[in-house]
């Protein structure tokens, strides 16, 4: 087992936010876990984080955390090859706009299953490994949307609103642990979710910008925790 480093597990660690955390990780050397949908994500960021960074063990595997069975599969690989975990950071999601009254039917449920579900399922798993060294960090990457009604918003904002509150729950119930929670509520941001939209790339936040502020956040004596960080474009939110 890799002892040596420090070590961050990063869900959707392929692209996006996800990325831009596990690179700035990797650059502080962390050895990195992470999951993907895509297998062929998967194989390129391995090919691209070997090269940048030669030093730094990244174990990936195609994982699809809207279902628990695959939630399990990713954590028992990454409690097979580390015996410490020092920052989690539940970063798995996805938008479809859509509106409450008139959005497909099934919506609901995948916004719940893949937002809400994986990082719930995900941290339980893990939990242990930090509640035995009472000693550990976990980052939910949650949304505006997690604090604001958006009308195109529908079940979207639903399961940020969810995700927010279970994080607050966490943080009430680890903090004798030596646990600290923090959530990371971030406005448009430009990643794949935005693919598309008809609006210049300076209107967006970077996801480089998001990593650095995570990265703030874990840098703190273990004496303080900030609870929740709110991020948004400098002209506002989009949508």
């Amino acid at each position: 087992m890799e002892k040596s480093k420090p070590t961050l597990v990063v869900t959707g660690g392929t692209k996006g936010i996800g990325k831009a955390v596990l690179e700035k990780f990797a650059q502080n050397g962390f050895q990195i876990f992470t999951c993907s949908r895509k297998s062929e994500n998967v194989q390129a960021l391995v090919s691209e984080i070997s090269q940048k960074f030669p030093n730094i063990p990244l174990h990936a595997i195609p994982a699809d955390l809207s279902n628990q069975a695959e939630v399990k599969k990713f954590a028992e690989f990454v409690k097979s090859k580390t015996a410490q975990i020092d920052v989690l950071v539940n970063n798995t999601g996805f938008f479809l706009p859509g509106q409450i009254h008139n959005e497909t039917e099934g919506t609901l449920e995948a916004m719940i299953e893949t937002n809400l579900y994986s990082a719930y399922h995900l941290t339980r798993a893990l939990l242990p490994m930090m509640m035995n060294r009472q000693q550990g960090h976990i980052f939910t990457i949650c949304s505006t949307a997690s604090i604001t009604a958006y009308t195109n918003g529908g079940s979207y904002c639903i399961s940020k609103f969810a995700l927010y509150g279970m994080t607050k729950v966490l943080r009430a119930e680890l903090k004798t642990h030596n646990i600290r929670v923090t959530a990371i509520l971030p406005g448009a941001t430009l990643t794949d979710s935005w693919a598309g939209v008809d609006l210049p790339p300076e209107r967006f936040m970077k996801p480089q910008d998001v990593a650095d502020a995570l990265w703030t956040c874990f840098q703190l004596s273990p004496q303080s925790v900030v609870e929740e960080i709110l991020i948004r474009p400098q002209l506002g939110d989009i949508g």
